[in-house]
């Protein structure tokens, strides 16, 4: 039996659920991966942070982030922030799960080299890293003899980069094609049972979906960082959010849904790269898709992606209607990768 001791960057609405399902999944962790954990470390923005090299009381921890109290309270040391906590935590294994920053990546790249540098796994939901940082952080990652793993940043819990890791060896991806930011979805598949773009929008963010500022959604940010970070790991072009060409779907109106509709089409934000030649071109965009195409019938906060590579046929993940759980259980999944044996 091994014993991993885990730190968690980040315990928001994905760090909490992955917690829950750590103590859910504790018992078949132990029984079929032969596995213990504790939680040593966690650090959050607004709610304190604390460390217990004997491992922190993680229900205790749920309790204090759902009551809005502060993670102080169980800390047995003074425990600073960012890269500081990291160095100062005892632990094998980081989830980093820090807000998204579009343009520099930071700081979730700077968590993620400390962790590697002190010989911790360094496992992530965060897209920055991947799209800034993803050769540099492999590079230190294959020098520690550790993982430097993202399943979770794409299609959350869908297995889209392990699926090249493990199951497509030697498979030559030469183009994608798919609807990669839920948000958007929502919003197009409300605004098509008679909603406004502002009504729309307004439902996301009751639901949760949506920030109080939805233009990472709307105006394509979200799906480009999601386009480089696919063509920079599957295609190996290091590619940057602003190299794909990107238009939002702010210009949808009503109108333009129902003539869709009377046409037997849907408007869909589309998210494509294929090669050309030694690079690549990227666009996302808004489409009339087609009832043929298979991203006709993704629905809501469905997503999908049809991949083609130079040995099989067409290939489609879809993913139904995902939350916190599934992102989590795409670290979950990422944390075994990373410690089973061989």
């Amino acid at each position: 039996m091994t014993h991993h001791r885990l730190i968690f960057i980040g315990f928001g609405n994905v760090g909490q659920a992955l917690a829950r399902l750590l103590l859910r999944k504790r018992p078949e962790l132990e029984s079929q991966f032969d596995l213990t954990f504790s939680v040593t470390g966690i650090t959050t923005g607004r709610h304190g942070r604390a460390i217990n090299p004997e491992g922190l009381d993680l229900e205790k921890a749920l309790e204090i982030m759902q009551s809005g109290g502060n993670l102080d309270a169980i800390s047995v040391s003074p425990a600073e922030d960012g890269v500081k906590f990291i160095q100062a935590c005892p632990g094998d294994v980081l989830f980093e799960n820090s807000p998204v920053n579009y343009q520099t990546g930071e700081p979730a790249i700077s968590h993620l080299r400390a962790a590697l540098e002190s010989g911790k796994h360094a496992l992530t939901a965060n897209k920055g890293p991947v799209v800034h940082a993803y050769r540099e952080l492999s590079e230190l990652a294959a020098r520690a003899n550790r993982s430097f793993f993202f399943e979770s940043t794409v299609m959350d819990g869908a297995p889209i980069f392990s699926l090249f890791r493990s199951a497509l060896p030697a498979a030559r991806l030469l183009s994608f094609r798919g609807i990669l930011n839920s948000t958007t979805n929502l919003i197009l598949t409300r605004m098509e049972q008679g909603e406004s773009f502002a009504q729309a929008v307004a439902y996301a963010q009751q639901v949760g979906v949506a920030e109080t500022d939805p233009s990472g959604d709307v105006d394509g940010w979200d799906a480009a960082i999601k386009v480089a970070a696919l063509v920079t790991v599957l295609m190996g072009i290091p590619l940057k959010p602003d190299q794909v060409e990107r238009t939002g779907i702010r210009e949808i109106t009503p109108e333009k849904i129902q003539q869709a509709v009377q046409a037997g089409q849907r408007w869909k934000l589309v998210c494509m790269a294929q090669r050309e030649g030694d690079g690549v071109m990227a666009r996302v965009a808004p489409e009339r898709v087609p009832i043929t195409s298979p991203l006709y019938a993704v629905q809501n906060t469905s997503s999908i992606v049809e991949f083609h590579t130079d040995v099989l046929g067409p290939l489609s993940i879809v993913e139904e209607n995902p939350g916190p759980e599934t992102t989590a259980y795409g670290l979950l999944a990422d944390f075994l990768n990373a410690v089973r044996p061989g």
